[in-house]
């Protein structure tokens, strides 16, 4: 899997550009607010629809503009694509693949599969549940359509029942529809909450091995999905909070109130970690969604690095490093020092300055 160029039109500080990639690791260079993060998340965008930063699509067009464009050309197993992306600033984005336009954005899932790991990432542990809950959200959709169509789903029938539970304060005559949207949170919320378990014991089949090499052998990490409610359990519990709902005019059991505990030698690193185990179980979660790609689509990801590694200690950034040289890379950094320091083989330089990339051959 390999994406060999982008084109940007009217994208964040980017009036025009092209460039092309090497298949090996490519490292961007240059100052901050630049625009080194924006061509990252541009490759994101078009491989999954979204950005990484939750930017909505008005967001991401060039300031006074209407209107912008993302052109990726990639290869998967030597079949070419070329993915086009229209976003529009009051209007719906527009995709297309190999020149055929797509009526759902989950149709573009799974062409380019990328794993997104920035500063921000580190701190996924000891932020809140949402940040783990969009982790979940994020990787799953890249993996599994099935997973696409029920969060989809799940998340309208939540949007509704919300409503609903707001306006029966003007039309309490409507309480007995409630039963309607119970119905499909059930259904919804069961293959919501069943992925995810899979998910997750996916990877603790992999972190583990990942985490034991990173801390010295002297620390055994596993993940817990904690449910807000079970499948077997998701109907009663929607009855038994229906006061409460009504009261707070808000749904307050389902998998949307979902988290992930981590757990180090028993110790429930969120609340009693220091922050040093914190972040090797946040490179650890990286590394082994990379290599659950691998496992689950048959060929590696795409790994976009954004100015992670002045975040690490030498340590994590060796281990980091090492076990990415078989992966196309693209790697943001404000200088070149560390990678010659570690004398890191590099295929691509280039400098990225005011919304410009220039290739450095040098």
């Amino acid at each position: 899997m390999i994406v060999e160029s982008i084109e940007l039109q009217n994208y964040r500080n980017y009036e025009k550009l092209h460039m092309d990639f090497s298949d090996g690791t490519n490292l961007l260079y240059g100052d901050n607010a630049q625009g080194k993060t924006n061509l990252l998340e541009a490759i994101y965008v078009c491989s999954t629809t979204k950005s990484h930063r939750g930017s909505k699509d008005k967001e991401i067009i060039r300031f006074q503009q209407e209107e912008s464009h993302i052109k990726l050309l990639v290869k998967k197993r030597d079949v070419p694509y070329r993915i086009d992306m229209h976003l529009k600033k009051n209007k719906t984005k527009g995709v297309a693949i190999n020149g055929i336009p797509i009526r759902k954005a989950s149709e573009l899932f799974g062409i380019v599969n990328v794993v997104f790991f920035s500063p921000e990432d580190l701190n996924i542990i000891k932020n809140g549940p949402s940040e783990r809950r969009r982790f979940l959200d994020l990787e799953l959709c890249q993996l599994n359509k099935l997973y696409v169509h029920a969060l989809i789903q799940y998340n309208r029938v939540i949007t509704q029942r919300n409503k609903l539970l707001k306006d029966l304060v003007f039309h309490p005559e409507y309480e007995e529809t409630l039963d309607i949207w119970d119905e499909q949170m059930i259904q919804y919320g069961s293959q919501v909450i069943q992925f995810r378990q899979e998910f997750i014991e996916q990877l603790n089949n992999i972190i583990l091995s990942i985490h034991k090499q990173l801390s010295g052998e002297e620390e055994t990490l596993e993940l817990f999905y904690e449910a807000n409610t079970s499948i077997d359990q998701l109907k009663n519990s929607l009855a038994k909070s229906r006061e409460s709902d009504l009261r707070q005019k808000t749904t307050g059991v389902g998998p949307h109130r979902d988290d992930i505990s981590f757990m180090v030698n028993g110790i429930d690193i969120r609340k009693f970690g220091s922050q040093g185990q914190q972040r090797t179980a946040a490179l650890s979660l990286k590394l082994a969604e990379i290599e659950l790609v691998k496992h689950l689509v048959n060929d590696y990801p795409i790994l976009l690095l954004d100015d992670v590694l002045s975040e690490l200690d030498g340590n994590r950034q060796k281990h980091l490093l090492s076990g990415i040289n078989h992966i196309q890379t693209m790697i943001t950094c404000t200088g070149l020092e560390d990678f010659l320091n570690h004398r890191f083989p590099i295929n691509k330089v280039y400098r990225v300055v005011k919304g410009t990339v220039i290739s450095d051959d040098s």
